[in-house]
């Protein structure tokens, strides 16, 4: 889906452009999700884990621009990635077309500043005008902030998946399922 870029205002006052990414971010973006793997035991991968090559990380921009109902979004601060949000759809079957996923996530020095949030009700938006009826994520159970925020934004949690991902250390952490109803 092509999104028309707009700037938005975080807390301290920074104008961000939300927009589209672009094959020009490619590179960008894996040193992004390298980077941002291994700041934070939230997210599901491990930093050794992302092996996309350039070329596939280039063909997945291409399939989300191309795709009718999918979005990633991405916001920039002085032309660096500080963030990202994907929505992506359930599947193709007509019983699955009133669902989608959406995915966040942004560099840790960024946190707090407000900028989850416009990612966030960016998207939702986008979804609601799509024809999504309701947006689901999961999300570690001791993602506290997280949680606030999805909460803060009408997600309510459904439901708990005990030993939701497994650590290096061995150790588990729950996960919970949210969803928001956009209509």
């Amino acid at each position: 889906m092509i999104f028309e870029p707009i700037e938005a205002t975080d807390r301290l006052g920074r104008t961000l452009i939300l927009r589209n990414a672009e094959t020009k971010d490619a590179t960008m973006l894996l040193e992004y999700l390298r980077k941002t793997s291994a700041e934070t035991p939230f997210l599901l991968r491990e930093p050794d884990e992302v092996k996309l090559t350039l070329e596939q990380e280039i063909k997945f921009i291409q399939r989300q621009e191309e795709a009718e109902r999918d979005l990633f979004l991405i916001a920039t601060y002085n032309g660096k990635i500080v963030g990202n949000c994907s929505l992506m759809s359930k599947g193709s079957y007509r019983k699955l077309k009133h669902r989608c996923n959406v995915a966040i996530a942004l560099y840790q020095e960024y946190w707090g500043n407000g900028i989850g949030e416009i990612l966030m009700k960016t998207v939702l938006e986008v979804a609601r005008k799509a024809g999504y009826e309701q947006a689901e994520l999961d999300v570690v159970s001791t993602n506290a902030s997280a949680i606030s925020l999805y909460k803060k934004l009408g997600f309510e949690t459904y439901g708990r998946f005990p030993g939701f991902i497994k650590s290096s250390d061995g150790s588990y952490t729950d996960g919970n399922w949210m969803m928001k109803k956009l209509k």
